[in-house]
């Protein structure tokens, strides 16, 4: 459905359930794939044997190894043409007055963060060519509170404000930001801490992929500062 040969696309999270979802989607596309996580070994055990593919560890809650990684992907293939910030995390909490400060700081590290940095890190790319399509994973609580997860919202809508502030500022020159509000991932994950749930009801991650690929496509060229929901049928 969607072509991206001879695009260059940065995937970050791409060892996790839905990272490998939307890296297979994308080579399926014929793009070439940067693809980061936390530890080489994860990566190399998933992609060691793909074409047109750098597996690049970073942290990516630190400013030198995610600029390190992105100047690793320049060198490698001259540009970037596409940033899709899956990495991420989820801590079910407590209520606001029981909440650690190291879930707070954790929460607000993994998913706000890291798509800081990776989008301030890449911009300058894409501006320099006046082109580029970044999609980030918000959440849908991003949209109202929710009581035992206030960090957890709370990232996840600084991710949602990111978005539509890197858009209003890009999107004049080129450059497509928007992001995708999932409703619950079937992962194997949330199988496990949801054994009772209707997994029939939750979304599956190549339907998340496939709203990826839509949003970094010429087809979404007027689209800009969007949070698509994404809910399945919860």
């Amino acid at each position: 459905m969607f072509d991206f040969s001879g695009q260059v696309v940065v995937i970050t999270g791409a060892a996790g359930s839905l990272g490998q979802v939307v890296s297979q989607a994308f080579r399926q596309a014929g793009a070439k794939l940067v693809l980061i996580d936390l530890h080489q070994e994860n990566l190399e055990k998933v992609y060691a044997q793909w074409e047109h593919c750098l597996p690049c560890a970073a942290d990516l809650t630190n400013e030198k190894e995610v600029q390190a990684a992105i100047e690793r992907a320049i060198q490698t293939f001259s540009h970037l043409d596409v940033l899709v910030n899956v990495a991420g995390g989820f801590r079910m909490g407590a209520l606001l007055h029981e909440t650690d400060l190291d879930t707070w700081e954790l929460m607000l590290n993994m998913n706000a963060k890291s798509a800081f940095l990776m989008c301030r890190a890449v911009t300058p790319h894409m501006l320099s060519r006046r082109q580029g399509k970044i999609v980030n994973i918000a959440a849908r609580v991003a949209l109202a509170g929710k009581a035992k997860m206030v960090p957890y919202v709370i990232s996840k809508t600084a991710v949602l404000r990111l978005t539509e502030s890197l858009s209003a500022e890009v999107k004049n020159q080129g450059i497509n930001v928007n992001c995708i509000l999932p409703g619950t991932l079937d992962t194997p994950a949330n199988r496990a801490d949801m054994p009772d749930a209707d997994f029939s009801q939750w979304v599956a991650p190549q339907d998340i992929a496939n709203a990826i690929l839509f949003l970094a496509s010429p087809a979404a060229r007027a689209i800009h500062g969007v949070g698509l929901p994404v809910y399945g049928l919860t």
